[in-house]
């Protein structure tokens, strides 16, 4: 091939074409992408989150909509003051900048009440004890109810007015009621009080007056 073969070639009006309707295709690619990219990402735009803690969750998710930002129910935790369905927490918090579309996670107060395991206590150990195990796991406690028996050693657990057994799940709101003991064991000196202390001396002052009459 000559020279000038090769030279009418490269400048062949159909390559410079080809070449031209490429460079065209690949700028339009570019900006395709760009415009596309800006609208995915929504450059430029910025929403203030809505504060929606302690709001039902229907009240939140209107709210969250209405600022173009999308509800999403990410967990569940028990406030026993407040009502089902209230949000507890969010993320992001509000006052943050977020774009438009963005899922806002929230906490909402759980519907169902959670449920504790009673454990082994009844027969088991004494009323400090056992009351100590329960408040650290969580329990609420009634008044102690007071039968014959071991002085202060723990008999059974009641709740709501029935027996319970150990393993037992029951509300978290509801008290747990410990029955006990209250009677001393054989050798043991029972405690009076000072006022029980103070009504046995006036009576056996008494006494004494009433004997010296007699004399």
């Amino acid at each position: 091939m000559t020279f000038k073969e090769f030279n009418k070639k490269i400048f062949s009006p159909l390559i410079w074409g080809n070449l031209l309707a490429m460079g065209l295709v690949a700028v339009g690619i570019v900006v395709g992408l760009w415009y596309f990219l800006e609208d995915y990402t929504h450059h430029g735009e910025s929403i203030e989150v809505p504060n929606v803690k302690g709001m039902p969750f229907h009240d939140a998710e209107y709210a969250l909509q209405r600022a173009g930002l999308v509800a999403v129910v990410a967990d569940s935790a028990y406030n026993r003051t407040l009502p089902a369905g209230t949000i507890l927490e969010q993320l992001p918090v509000s006052g943050r900048q977020v774009k438009s579309g963005r899922e806002i996670q929230l906490t909402i107060n759980t519907t169902q009440t959670p449920t504790l395991i009673v454990p082994d206590i009844a027969d088991n150990c004494s009323l400090r004890e056992a009351e100590a195990k329960l408040k650290a796991q969580g329990f609420k406690l009634g008044p102690v109810e007071y039968i014959p028996g071991d002085k202060d050693w723990v008999l059974g657990v009641k709740c709501r007015g029935r027996h319970v057994a150990a393993g037992e799940r029951i509300p978290i709101d509801a008290p747990l009621v410990l029955v006990v003991g209250n009677t001393a064991v054989e050798g043991e000196e029972e405690l009076i009080s000072d006022e029980e202390w103070q009504d046995s001396i006036v009576a056996g002052e008494e006494e004494v007056e009433e004997i010296e009459i007699e004399l």
